[in-house]
C-alpha cells in the first residue's frame, strides 16, 4: 500500500535568448513543474507536469496541485499508482465538466502518478525502467527543439553533442521550410535520421502540397501536419498521399482514442506525453499496444529533466525501435537533473540501475529559476 504525507508542486522559469517558435505560438522561457511527493515512511517521489501553453500554465497547475489534489491525495492509501491515477480521474471529473480545464487537470494527474511510480520504485530499489519490466537501461534519442530561426546553427550544435537524429518545427511558409530540410540534410548526410513536425499547421490539401515538396528529403516522419482531432477519412487520405510516415500522439487523450489510433492505421510513429496524459501507468501498456502493432513507439517530451528521464525510462521498459525526443536547446532546468545520464554522446541516454529515476535532485542548483 502507498499512503501519501505530502504533495507539493515548484515551479521554474528559464529566460530564454532566443524564443522557441512553433506554428501556434512561441515560448519566451523553458517553465516546469515538479511535483514531490512523500509517503509516510519519509520516501520521496518525484514527477513533472507538462505546463508549455499557455503562458501562465505553469503557476496553474502548481495552483491545483495546492489547492485542489493535495487534499485529494494526502493521507490516503492505495494499492497502486494504476489505483491512484484512476481514483483522482473520477474525484475531479465533475470538476473538469464544470470548468472546462480537462488538460490541466489531467496534467497534474500524470505528474503525480509520475511521482507515485518513482515513489514505488525506489521503495522496491529497483530503477523504474526494470520496475516497469524492462531489461535494457539504455535508449537512443533525437534532437528535437529546432526552430526555423538559425535551423543550421541549432543543428549543427546537436551534431556537435553526438545526435544523429533531428527534428525540425515546420509550418511556416513553404519557402523557408523546404529550405531549412533541404539545409538539415546536407548537413545529416544521407545516414541520420530527419524528421519534420508541422505542429497541426495545415489543412489537407496543404498539408499534401507539403507532402509532394517533402518526399525528395528521406524523412523519417511528418508530426502532426493537420489538427489532431480531425476525421479519420482526413488522416487516412495523407497517408495514401505519400510515402512519409506519419506521426502524431501528444495531443491525444484517454484509453478509447489510443486504442482506436494504433487500430486505425494512418500513424506509423505514435508519440503519447505522458506528462500531458495518463502519467506512467497509463502509457505503458499503451506503449505495449503499439508495437505489438508493428507501430512505432516514440514518446513525446519537450520540458525538464524529470519528465525527460520518465519518458526516457518507459521507452526502456516497453523496448521497441523508437528514439526518446531530447530538446536540444540551452536548458538548466533538464540538463542539471539529466547531464548524469548522458555519457560520451547526447545520442544515448543511460539510466542505470540507481532505483527509481536513478536521481534525487538537487533542486538547490536551480533555485534561481523558481518562480513559485
Amino acid at each position: 500500500m502507498i499512503k501519501i504525507k505530502s504533495i507539493e508542486a515548484f515551479v521554474y522559469r528559464f529566460p530564454l535568448k532566443h524564443i522557441v517558435q512553433t506554428s501556434f505560438g512561441q515560448m519566451n522561457d523553458r517553465p516546469m513543474v515538479i511535483v514531490r511527493l512523500v509517503d509516510e515512511d519519509g520516501v520521496a517521489g518525484f514527477g513533472e507536469i507538462w505546463c508549455n501553453y499557455p503562458a501562465v500554465g505553469a503557476e496553474h497547475r502548481a495552483k491545483l496541485i495546492s489547492s485542489i489534489f493535495a487534499d485529494l491525495i494526502c493521507s490516503k492509501s492505495f494499492s497502486s499508482s494504476g489505483n491512484a491515477f484512476e481514483f483522482l480521474t473520477q474525484k475531479t471529473w465533475v470538476l473538469c465538466v464544470q470548468t472546462g480545464e480537462y488538460g490541466p487537470i489531467a496534467q497534474c494527474i500524470a505528474g503525480i502518478d509520475i511521482a507515485i511510480n518513482d515513489l514505488q520504485a525506489r521503495r522496491a530499489s529497483l530503477p523504474l525502467w526494470k520496475f516497469l519490466g524492462g531489461s535494457c537501461d539504455e535508449v537512443a534519442t533525437y534532437a528535437s527543439g529546432i526552430s526555423p530561426a538559425n535551423a543550421s546553427e541549432t543543428a549543427e550544435r546537436a551534431l556537435d553533442a553526438g545526435h544523429n537524429a533531428l527534428k525540425l518545427k515546420i509550418g511556416f511558409d513553404t519557402q523557408s521550410d523546404i529550405q531549412n530540410v533541404k539545409d538539415l540534410r546536407h548537413l545529416l548526410g544521407t545516414n541520420g535520421n530527419l524528421m519534420v513536425d508541422a505542429n497541426q499547421a495545415w489543412t489537407v490539401s496543404e498539408a499534401k502540397l507539403m507532402l509532394h515538396e517533402l518526399t525528395p528529403y528521406d524523412l523519417a516522419w511528418l508530426e502532426e501536419p493537420i489538427v489532431a482531432d480531425r476525421p479519420d477519412t482526413e488522416w487516412l487520405s495523407l497517408a495514401k498521399t505519400s510515402d512519409i510516415p506519419l506521426a502524431g500522439g501528444e495531443n491525444i487523450f484517454s484509453e478509447e482514442r489510443f486504442s482506436h489510433l494504433v487500430s486505425s492505421g494512418y500513424l506509423k510513429v505514435i508519440q503519447p506525453d505522458l506528462a500531458k496524459w495518463g502519467g506512467l501507468s497509463k502509457i505503458i501498456p499503451i506503449a505495449k499496444k503499439i508495437i505489438q502493432a508493428n507501430k512505432i513507439y516514440c514518446p513525446h517530451f519537450l520540458g525538464g529533466g524529470i519528465g525527460l528521464l520518465a519518458s526516457g525510462h518507459a521507452l526502456a521498459a516497453v523496448g521497441g525501435a523508437g528514439l526518446l525526443e531530447v530538446d536540444c536547446n540551452i536548458n538548466p532546468l533538464r540538463t542539471s537533473i539529466t547531464q548524469g545520464f548522458f555519457d560520451t554522446s547526447m545520442s544515448v541516454l543511460k539510466l542505470g540501475d540507481e532505483p527509481g529515476l536513478g536521481i534525487d535532485p538537487d533542486l538547490t542548483e536551480i533555485d534561481r529559476y523558481r518562480v513559485h
